[in-house]
């Protein structure tokens, strides 16, 4: 682009051709007052805040929409300047109430700011002011529309970056409101980022609301638990409390953003749930004890426990420290019996992996990808800001494919997609792979042998292989997702996946599934590999350690009956064990099947790493101090290697663990490791499946403890109670009734739920959420299921 030289309030700059004064003047450090403008958001120049003078123009102009031209003098500063912006702000607060001490907004309000230094000390107006009903957005956003100032930010901002049109201004001048269309609740998995866009108080936090005042917060940098992306959070603390968390800017991985999961999920800290006392039961009765006595008794029964005999499993949603740990207790004792990957279903890829699977790319390029093929995901629940990144590279000239085994609402074009049964999911792909060896005119790999090209492939072989209509000279990706890792054949996926992205010269990645998906594998936390994959003693992964009891279970953050494929297995191999030690931070329902429980803290309560999906490694420390007796894992795992009699359990803090994991330098440790890179894996033929099959994924408010234990979010339609979905000719052929009740079936008791349409799904699938508390009797996530009527 061509470079301009303009000039503001007398500075001379140079700029590029098509930036606006605003973007000079933010360059130049050069604030100009604005409300409804927003460096992420489209213009919309509706506020008028931002008029300065322009040489030579008749009028001000609005800074966020006027593009510079070579020699343009600008002044922001000017008599003539300042008058418009007053004028515009008296017009702004002619409507607005005079409620700054009861509003929520109060100490951190742009209006406010802005008022002191353009508002009057007093009114001119004299008539009556106008009064706006308030609007029922959900749970979790509070309205007081009476205060808006119809900058449309919120309304922007469904449009552009939570990929929906959930709120609109209809009605002229002070006639305008912002509402909901058909008064119905904000739903989206972003909602909450229109509180932090809101520059007055008509949408604040209705977790937060009337709970403290900005300046009576602490400020603490953190890193999200929850999904693979690592958001950057700013948590804020009163009292040793945590009351509330914000996005902290991260161009390369959250920009300003937040998922209302990472948002909100700190009203699960603090419930009645928590365990604050170690606890030993003792005659079926629990007891409260000190900790050392609560060691004693744990490594006592682990040294009377053959070594195999022992199983440790953990959450991926738990720092990489406690990980590592982990692994190095099991492997001091002689057991390779630790896993992290309970929702995972097939492993086979264990001894054929080159590396730690990761997404292939840096984040950032996700939003520049122009032709995609995603596989078994539901990319708008499970990963939320990564959804954006594509949405917004769709949104301009990308190309999105789906295979999927449901449909749900992507909120951007599909470009094609193929919808079919969980046990055709590899023969779909395997399709794409068949249709692009005969576009390139090479040969079709041995694993897709059993491909069928039908015109759905060949359209999708097209846009991945970048030929067909449409920008062709960006990147190209294929992806994985939940659905496909917890699919039962992920190591035929994965391996067609790989050789499509080989035949298409696409990126291949893995979008992965918790916080420290990556960093689990990479600090060793899987049997028969080392941190950074050095070779190790081989033992049971999670699926054989749960399909058969063994005599003693160490669980990490792990609620069995919500957390694993199957439920139903996992709970009855757990109940079989002699001795069970669960280390959370919530009792829950492991005061059923535990012998010993150890409060540990979560992720506010302790220092830790998280490692992204791009292999980011982010360490973060404690923003509160641990509730009642409760302690960091990685240091009850140190003490107890100590009580074992293990060598290399004398770290000082968490960044000696991490040094131990991962070396002196982590983050070229960690991306020398990591590889999509699969070989050997035997070519099958999927294995179609008689009858109705289950489609199961985890619901994005059930996806680990912490959230699980959020009110708000589980107030949200999101944690609805779960339905069976079947298509209408399911439906009609099984004698149901659209709203009315099924009982299903799967391993174990029969379910009853209500029924519901769901036309996106393939004929003969049942769709029925796992992780959650009322569907964890029914069984694995995948596989044969029966309906009836009841």
């Amino acid at each position: 682009m061509a470079t301009l030289n303009i000039e503001i309030d007398g500075r001379a700059l140079q700029v590029e051709s098509g930036d606006t004064i605003m973007d000079a003047a933010n360059q130049a450090g050069i604030t100009i007052p604005h409300f409804c403008y927003h460096k992420k958001l489209s213009i919309a120049a509706n506020c008028r805040m931002c008029l300065v003078q322009v040489e030579k123009a008749p009028k001000p102009l609005p800074a966020c929409a006027t593009p510079v031209t070579d020699g343009m003098k600008v002044q922001t500063r000017s008599e003539y300047a300042i008058n418009a912006q007053k004028a515009v702000m008296e017009f702004l607060l002619i409507n607005h109430p005079l409620d700054c001490p009861i509003c929520d907004q109060g100490g951190e309000c742009t209006l406010q700011d802005l008022a002191v230094g353009y508002g009057g000390s007093s009114s001119r107006y004299q008539e009556l002011k106008r009064v706006v009903r308030e609007k029922n957005l959900g749970p979790l956003i509070a309205t007081d529309m009476t205060r808006c100032i119809h900058c449309s930010r919120c309304v922007r901002f469904g449009q552009e970056i939570a990929g929906v049109m959930e709120l609109g201004m209809p009605g002229r001048g002070e006639h305008t409101e912002v509402m909901p269309f058909l008064e119905t609740q904000v739903a989206s998995e972003l909602s909450g980022n229109v509180i932090d866009l809101c520059p007055v108080g008509a949408l604040t936090s209705k977790p937060f609301r009337y709970s403290a005042r900005p300046w009576e917060l602490s400020r603490r940098p953190s890193i999200s638990p929850h999904d693979s992306l690592g958001s950057n959070l700013e948590v804020h603390v009163k009292d040793n409390k945590v009351m509330r968390v914000l996005p902290r800017e991260n161009e390369d991985v959250n920009e300003c953003w937040l998922a209302d999961r990472d948002r909100f999920s700190y009203q699960g800290l603090n419930t009645a749930e928590r365990l604050t006392q170690p606890m030993v039961k003792q005659g079926g009765q629990w007891v409260e004890t000190t900790w050392q006595a609560a060691l004693e008794f744990v490594a006592d029964k682990l040294k009377g426990v053959r070594a195999e005999q022992i199983g440790a499993l953990s959450t991926p949603y738990r720092p990489a420290e406690e990980l590592f740990l982990l692994q190095k207790l099991m492997r001091g004792l002689g057991s390779g019996n630790v896993d992290h990957r309970l929702r995972q279903s097939d492993f086979s890829l264990d001894d054929k992996a080159h590396g730690g699977f990761w997404l292939g790319m840096p984040v950032t390029y996700m939003s520049r990808l122009n032709r995609m093929l995603v596989v078994g995901s539901n990319l708008r629940k499970d990963h939320p800001l990564m959804a954006h990144r594509i949405r917004e590279s769709v949104r301009w000239y990308g190309e999105l494919n789906l295979i999927n085994a449901a449909e749900d609402e992507f909120l951007g074009k599909v470009h094609a997609k193929r919808i079919v049964a969980p046990s055709q999911l590899a023969s779909a792909l395997a399709g794409v792979c068949v249709a692009l060896a005969q576009l390139k005119n090479q040969p079709v790999p041995a694993i897709a042998a059993h491909g069928v090209v039908d015109d759905i492939a060949k359209k999708m072989a097209e846009s991945i292989s970048g030929e067909g209509k449409g920008p062709t000279d960006g990147g190209r990706a294929v992806f994985l997702g939940n659905m496909a890792q917890h699919h039962s054949s992920y190591a035929q996926i994965h391996a067609l996946a790989q050789e499509v992205a080989k035949l298409a010269g696409a990126s291949f990645g893995v979008l992965g599934e918790a916080a420290n998906s990556v960093g689990a594998v990479a600090v060793g936390a899987i049997p028969g590999r080392g941190p950074l994959g050095q070779p190790a003693a081989k033992g049971l992964n999670a699926q054989q350690m749960l399909a058969k009891p063994l005599s003693a279970y160490l669980l990490l953050g792990v609620e069995a009956e919500l957390d694993t494929h199957d439920p139903v297995s996992a709970m009855a191999s757990i109940n079989a064990a002699d001795f069970v030690v669960v280390m959370s931070p919530y009792k829950g329902k492991s005061l059923d099947y535990a012998d010993v429980l150890l409060p540990i803290a979560p992720w506010t309560e302790t220092s830790g790493t998280f490692i992204n999906t791009e292999g980011r490694v982010q360490s973060f420390s404690a923003v509160v101090k641990p509730l009642g007796e409760t302690r960091p894992a990685w240091k009850v795992l140190r003490v107890l290697g100590n009580l074992l009699g293990l060598a290399g359990f004398d770290h000082n803090d968490s960044k000696d663990v991490l040094r131990d994991a991962l070396g002196d330098t982590p983050t070229g440790s960690v991306q020398a490791f990591l590889s999509n890179e699969v070989s050997g894996v035997t070519p099958a033929q999927p294995q179609a499946i008689d009858g109705l099959e289950r489609v199961a994924e985890v619901p994005i408010y059930q996806t680990d403890a912490v959230v699980r234990r959020s009110p708000s979010l589980q107030m949200t339609l999101d944690a609805a109670l779960p339905v069976a979905r079947m298509h209408s000719r399911l439906i009609s052929k099984l004698g149901l009734t659209e709203n009315g009740r099924v009982s299903v079936r799967q391993t174990a008791s029969a379910l009853t739920l209500k029924v519901q349409r769901d036309d996106l799904l393939p004929d003969n699938c049942v769709r029925i959420p796992s992780g959650h508390p009322l569907t964890a009797g029914l069984g694995p996530m995948f596989g044969p299921i029966t309906a009836e009527p009841v």
